[in-house]
């Protein structure tokens, strides 16, 4: 949730730092600062600033103590272990020669405290972090290295952790280290760096190594070495990222969330187009053991958080209807923790837009660990861990998601999800030539049929001005449009601070109902389906309590509007893909009713976009 830079070059560091901070302030912080080796031998000394609140205070604070360095390290923070407050902001020093900066938590971080105390080491923060860094200080000052200081405490830390080091003893390198959270080497000529995401170094060097499980590395000018968790030199693989800077910029948007939301029709038509170039649904989609994976699978089993967790919601009813195949979908933090049946012939499907949410990660390797080998991972971010440790991958190619608020990546994973369905269900035999042509147009019609969504704009603005002033609200929707109503809740809460639920239309009338008033709007996902007259009919339990209503409907729908009943028509009904175009209105929604109440759209209070932690 955190974010992590680090550079050592023949030039300033410090703008490196800050502008690959400023380019983490989408993860979502509280607050960032730097620590920088400033002078060379027995003159070299640790600088650090510290701020809570935006990278740009911290910034001004470094320029006006003009801090300028060949080797640094910077950090954004959310805090997890103590409040936000500057002293618990990172980086952390140990003794005025040791900063370091750390992703993850440190579940034993007690027990170490306790320890180091009686070593003489004093702690002026409440962090899970400041533990690391007096550790690795202990083993530096027997003499070791800096990166076999750094091997030996991360031996004895439990939890999660990505770290990058430096120390002015050694100004000459800089060290880091990766289990849990994400970690990468950016290489470039004459300086290198460290990141916990891509876009942090992007405009320093595309050269990247992303580090592994229990990987340490160590940092010069002129050379990187990766070592593995048993501390032997290792060769990684060197990956060229194809994330752009323009992807990084706002241009004419107001807010890379309403960027990211005009950008779906560009992001659905690079997801499905390999789809469409291959004309058809075939297991080669999802990598090259796809056929013997997926060829007899008896269920499917998906694991997600958040948004991803909705994505999945609403495969379910896909991939049971259409490929007929038993489907569940857990909360991922939930799946880890129970006592799983497990089903060797299950294919486990992880949802992440990152591909480093921890609790699916987590969830994962329980899975896997149960003998569920079968594994697919639908992620927006290439090389990333969970792709990695999955067998089979489908990326969603929905482009950089700078918004916390996901748009883009959660109705390309609709998209992914469904060109799975229509695989399983061609490998069972339950999909004709006819009805997977039929398939194969809807989805050459989708991005076109969510630029018409994306042209309702107009109208929803004028609604959210409505919203605006209130306290909750209510979304309904039936089927395969029930999850489209939990992400609207969950996107109207996120962004614009009103409370809101959703509950399926039938379960109106069994608890709901009581808190419907004039005060509190309801929002209905009410397209042409066969479910379209229950809809209706719950819709008439709302009016007759006083309820006023927020219908989105298709262009066929029939729905007379009325003081209580207002009504906005996509163009028409896109049949079974109909929850990704379902999703746009109740996005523009959230958004436009966030910026009516002067919220900070992109970044909401106590949210992170890469959720590292547990």
């Amino acid at each position: 949730m955190c974010g992590i830079v680090g550079a050592i070059a023949d030039r300033d560091v410090v703008p490196v730092l800050i502008e690959g901070l400023k380019r983490l302030e989408y993860r979502g912080y509280d607050s960032a600062g730097i620590a920088v080796v400033d002078g060379d031998g027995a003159s070299a000394s640790v600088r650090r600033v510290r701020r809570t609140g935006r990278v740009a205070e911290m910034e001004a604070a470094a320029q006006a103590e003009k801090f300028v360095a060949r080797l640094g390290i910077g950090h954004t923070r959310w805090a997890t272990h103590g409040g936000v407050t500057e002293c618990n902001a990172h980086p952390h020093i140990s003794h005025d020669e040791l900063a370091l900066v750390h992703n993850g938590i440190i579940e034993n971080h007690e027990e170490q405290r306790e320890r180091l105390r009686a070593l003489g080491y004093a702690f002026e923060s409440q962090t899970d972090t400041e533990v690391i860094a007096h550790l690795i200080h202990h083993y530096r000052s027997r003499g070791t290295s800096l990166v076999v200081a750094v091997q030996q405490a991360v031996r004895e830390l439990k939890g999660a952790y990505a770290i990058a080091v430096v120390d002015k003893r050694d100004p000459s390198r800089m060290a880091a280290a990766r289990m849990g959270c994400p970690l990468l080497v950016g290489l470039g000529e004459g300086e290198h760096f460290v990141a916990s995401d891509v876009s942090a170094i992007v405009s320093a060097t595309r050269r990247v190594i992303f580090l592994e499980e229990g990987d340490t590395a160590e940092l010069t000018r002129d050379h990187v070495q990766v070592f593995d968790a048993d501390g032997q030199p290792v060769e990684r693989e060197v990956h060229v990222s194809d994330v752009s800077l323009a992807s990084l910029e706002l241009g004419p948007y107001r807010h890379f969330m309403q960027k990211e939301i005009h950008e779906q029709p560009r992001a659905v038509a690079d997801t499905i187009e390999a789809v469409i170039d291959n004309q058809g649904f075939s297991p080669a989609l999802f990598g090259d053991d796809a056929g013997s994976v997926l060829r007899d699978v008896e269920a499917v089993q998906i694991l997600a958080c958040g948004t991803s967790y909705y994505a999945g919601l609403t495969a379910r009813y896909w991939i049971e209807a259409i490929a007929g195949v038993p489907c569940a979908v857990d909360i991922a933090s939930e799946y880890r923790y129970r006592d799983v049946v497990a089903n060797p012939k299950q294919l486990v499907v992880t949802i992440s837009q990152s591909g480093e949410t921890l609790d699916t990660m987590e969830a994962l390797k329980y899975a896997k660990s149960l003998g569920q080998q079968r594994t697919l991972s639908i992620c927006n971010v290439p090389e990333s861990a969970i792709p990695r440790a999955s067998k089979l991958v489908y990326y969603t190619r929905a482009g950089a998601e700078i918004g916390v608020a996901s748009t883009k990546a959660f109705t390309t994973q609709l998209v992914a999800l469904f060109t799975l369905t229509c695989t399983l269900a061609r490998l069972r035999g339950r999909l004709s030539d006819e009805q997977e042509a039929a398939y194969l147009e809807a989805l050459r019609q989708l991005p076109g049929s969510i630029q018409h969504a994306l042209n309702l704009e107009p109208q929803i603005v004028a609604w959210s001005e409505r919203f605006a002033p209130k306290h909750h609200a209510l979304f309904l929707g039936r089927g395969m449009h029930y999850p489209i109503a939990l992400e609207g809740a969950l996107k109207l809460k996120e962004i614009s601070y009103i409370h809101a639920e959703a509950y399926p239309a039938g379960e109106l009338k069994h608890g709901p109902l009581a808190l419907v008033d004039a005060e509190m709007p309801v929002v209905v996902i009410a397209p042409n389906d066969a479910l379209l007259e229950k809809v209706k009919s719950n819709i008439q339990e709302v009016r007759a309590r006083g309820g006023e209503m927020y219908v989105f409907a298709d262009a066929d729908s029939h729905f007379g509007e009325s003081d209580q009943v207002n009504v906005i028509r996509t163009p028409r009904h896109v049949g079974v893909l109909s929850p990704v175009v379902h999703s746009i209105p109740v996005q523009l929604l959230a958004y436009h009713a966030a910026l009516a109440r002067g919220t900070d759209v992109d970044k909401p209070r106590n949210l992170a976009k890469s959720v590292t932690v547990e």
